[in-house]
């Protein structure tokens, strides 16, 4: 289980995450004002956390890899 909960999510897709996060729940209070602007959490928590449990279940990652 410790696996699936690793940091996946590298900077840039971070900072994406929650800003494209942000942008879906404000649309949940302004513009459409429809409860499809919540979905916003999701990327706004994934980016939040660092880890993707899809990127966990494909085996994807866009961390800066680390060398040993």
């Amino acid at each position: 289980m410790s696996s699936f909960l690793r940091k996946n999510v590298g900077p840039l897709d971070r900072g994406l995450r929650i800003a494209l996060g942000l942008g879906l729940l404000s649309m949940a209070f302004t513009g459409p004002q429809t409860a499809w602007g919540y979905l916003g959490f999701i990327p706004l928590l994934t980016g939040a956390f660092g880890t993707c449990p899809l990127y966990s279940m494909f085996g994807f990652s866009t961390c800066p890899a680390k060398r040993a």
